[in-house]
């Protein structure tokens, strides 16, 4: 028996919940009540009781304490020792992962915005690894005001909006009914801050920030895929007052005339003649860092047409891994003669399987064969058509030539 059941009211479950049924319930309530998604003082109070309830009921020690002498008996600490309770939002931190859309993810110093580019890349690049050289603009703070936009005291606070950026006006709407619109101050456009024209630094006209030429030497690694993200830290622009965000360069993986990329293999398409694919071949395929293999069929090995065949080992070399290397897949496709010489049909014939005889019963018509014509097939059918919807239209609606 429990002396009292408010832990497990706030929460929604019976005293006998077990510590899976705990977190189940902790989970929907916090996120249900959670001061980001509920602005206002009561649901953040009721994230404070749900908040406090999990952390006395998921911890055995304190859950026995509460179970025998209440919320007087955890307050107390059973010995007048007390228990120190945590914030609300370093509960959410710990059972989310951390950083669960709260408030104490904007402390700090404000971060600035990545600055993504894309850059081909050929397939050789990503096969064999390759250096590129990137020429990029990028917004620096200014190192003659070392970001104050003019002289040691130039920068006041502004007089208009009082330092906030922002202008509130008040329209009257009635009696007694007024409207309060916030709108950006147009005299500091926001910053909160004005210089003295006569005082501004002449490297950046006041904006505290110029203009750089970077280069970046971007690393392209055996393996890399398309779409990947090669991240440079603190590369991308600079702002006074916050932290610089990151240059993203973003991999975009251009087609190739011979291979084409499926994961870590590779696949392409070799076409033989008829009497390589009957009698045997030999060829060679040229590999994307320049060596040659040479793949052999021996004779009596049938080569199907669209028969699909692999070299293990000779695909795309795995990322961080480039030591090994996927598949490389060969689609081949026959080429078939024009013509065959009936005189030597009958020598063809005695080395190939017999033929599969077929019943023609009496009453059977000759038909010809043709090439198919695709662009005839669609005129005579546009042709019917036409016949067709003339055929349709009613009899009254008829066009006629006007008698005189």
């Amino acid at each position: 028996m429990v002396k009292e059941t408010g832990y497990y009211d706030i929460l929604g479950v019976p005293p006998t919940a077990t510590e899976s049924d705990l977190k189940k319930a902790y989970r929907k309530m916090a996120l249900k009540f959670h001061p980001d998604k509920n602005p206002g003082k009561e649901a953040e109070e009721k994230f404070k009781q749900i908040s406090q309830a999990y952390e006395v009921l998921s911890d055995p020690k304190k859950r026995e304490m509460y179970d025998r002498g209440g919320e007087e008996a955890i307050k107390g600490g059973g010995t007048g020792g007390g228990f120190d309770f945590h914030s609300p939002m370093d509960i959410f931190d710990m059972f989310f992962g951390g950083g669960g859309g709260g408030r104490r993810a904007h402390s700090g110093p404000r971060r600035g915005k990545d600055v993504v580019h894309q850059l081909k890349v050929s397939l050789e690049d990503v096969y064999n690894g390759a250096t590129r050289k990137l020429a990029l603009q990028k917004n620096v703070i200014c190192a003659k005001c070392e970001g104050r936009g003019g002289k040691e005291g130039a920068v006041q606070k502004c007089t208009v909006c009082r330092g906030t950026g922002m202008q509130v006006r008040i329209h009257q709407l009635g009696p007694g009914m007024v409207q309060q619109i916030q709108s950006m101050c147009n005299e500091c456009r926001g910053e909160g801050e004005c210089i003295d024209p006569k005082l501004r630094c002449k490297t950046c006209n006041g904006q505290k920030i110029v203009k750089e030429r970077k280069i970046l030497e971007v690393h392209i690694d055996k393996g890399m895929r398309d779409g990947q993200q090669i991240r440079f830290s603190g590369e991308g622009d600079q702002e006074p007052g916050s932290e610089p965000g990151d240059i993203v360069i973003v991999l975009d993986e251009k087609d190739h005339s011979e291979f084409r990329r499926r994961g870590n293999d590779l696949i392409t398409q070799k076409e033989i003649l008829l009497v390589e694919a009957l009698c045997g071949f030999q060829t060679t395929i040229k590999t994307l860092d320049n060596r040659v293999l040479v793949i052999t069929s021996l004779p009596g090995e049938v080569v199907k047409d669209k028969a699909i065949k692999c070299i293990m080992g000779e695909g795309m070399p795995i990322y961080r891994d480039p030591f090994t290397k996927g598949r490389l897949i060969i689609q081949f496709s026959i080429k078939f003669p024009e013509r065959i010489d009936p005189v030597k049909v009958p020598t063809l014939e005695a080395c190939l399987p017999p033929r599969q005889e077929h019943i023609i019963p009496d009453d059977a018509e000759h038909a010809t064969l043709e090439d198919f014509d695709p662009t005839q097939e669609q005129g005579s059918s546009r042709r019917g058509e036409a016949y067709d919807s003339d055929d349709d239209q009613p009899h009254g609606q008829r066009v006629q030539c006007a008698s005189h």
